[in-house]
């Protein structure tokens, strides 16, 4: 029994970390969206996504064109959907969202995403949603809500802002069946090829022949970072924390985006961090914490009950966290 709840746990913390990762660096890139303010957008994600699918390709790993081409056309529609979605959708949404509204609005929208998901996923798979994972999500909302506050905005800043959370929760959830089939690292690579020809398919129509300009040296500095660090080893990692924790308890990490956003703001003096990042930070960390079994985990290995008193835990509940 000790050598499950010992592998349990390393596989616990290693598909934690992951998500964390993947989160902390999504939150890390709105520095470098700050610096692709002028660039046409479709065209901006197809550099973006494009070559970050070029990075990927030699990665994806052995027999790719074998499990590729067993998928079926309803999978290869949801990777679609998955891209247009929780993809070039999520940042389109975000964009037209900050137009009219403050960025905090659609960040506090966003970071209800671990409660739809905690609903929705178990839901969609015929079981009742866990107790433990609802509350850990409701506290990661709370604390992203508190970590960004509440701005300015309209009717279309609040329609956008819902959009966006869509796409979140998308991006998550559109996942679930493939991922198994797929793996992280092919899931990663097919998702980022179609979202760059989704883009680009949106930058002719939108834009014409100003779609794709020439970036110059800081939006080339940017979306290399974007590509490389978001896009490569933050999909990857997201995906990877998915497959160990499944997307219930990794979205729960979507909190430490606007943790991350609030930490890196004062480097390029685009806000500060006070009190209440500081109180917010602490609630997403700990409904983080609580949700995704860590703490659970913890205990259990240790053979005791939060309450302090030793407990035998039995097999058959160790699988359950």
């Amino acid at each position: 029994m000790l050598s499950t709840v010992v592998g349990m746990n390393a596989t616990t913390t290693r598909g934690a970390l992951f998500a964390a990762l993947a989160c902390v660096l999504v939150g890390g890139s709105f520095t470098a969206n700050s610096l692709l303010g002028d660039y046409p957008y479709a065209g901006g994600q197809f550099l973006r996504y494009g070559l970050a699918f070029l990075l990927l390709v030699p990665l994806a790993g052995p027999g790719a064109t074998t499990r590729l081409r067993a998928l079926g056309a309803a999978r290869w529609l949801r990777l679609a959907v998955l891209a247009a979605v929780g993809m070039v959708g999520f940042n389109l949404a975000v964009l037209a969202a900050e137009r009219t509204a403050e960025p905090a609005v659609p960040g506090v929208f966003v970071g209800c995403a671990p409660v739809v998901v905690a609903v929705l996923v178990p839901l969609l798979e015929g079981r009742r949603p866990q107790r433990v994972v609802l509350y850990g999500s409701l506290f990661v909302a709370v604390g992203a809500f508190t970590v960004q506050g509440w701005g300015r905005t309209d009717g279309a800043g609040i329609a956008f802002s819902v959009c966006a959370l869509i796409g979140e929760v998308g991006f998550a959830v559109l996942a679930v069946p493939v991922l198994r089939p797929l793996g992280p690292w092919l899931l990663s690579t097919v998702v980022c090829g179609i979202a760059a020809a989704e883009s680009a398919l949106i930058g002719v129509l939108a834009d014409g022949d100003g779609w794709l300009p020439r970036p110059d040296a800081v939006e080339i500095g940017a979306l290399l970072w974007q590509a490389v660090v978001v896009t490569v080893v933050g999909f990857v990692c997201w995906y990877m924390g998915m497959q160990r924790i499944g997307a219930e308890r990794a979205t729960l990490f979507s909190g430490l985006i606007p943790v991350a956003a609030a930490c890196t703001a004062p480097l390029v003096g685009a806000g500060s961090y006070g009190a209440a990042q500081a109180v917010g930070s602490a609630l997403v960390c700990a409904g983080v914490a609580v949700g995704s079994g860590a703490v659970s985990v913890w205990f259990a290995r240790r053979g005791r009950a939060p309450g302090g008193t030793r407990q035998r835990v039995p097999e058959r509940s160790l699988e359950k966290l």
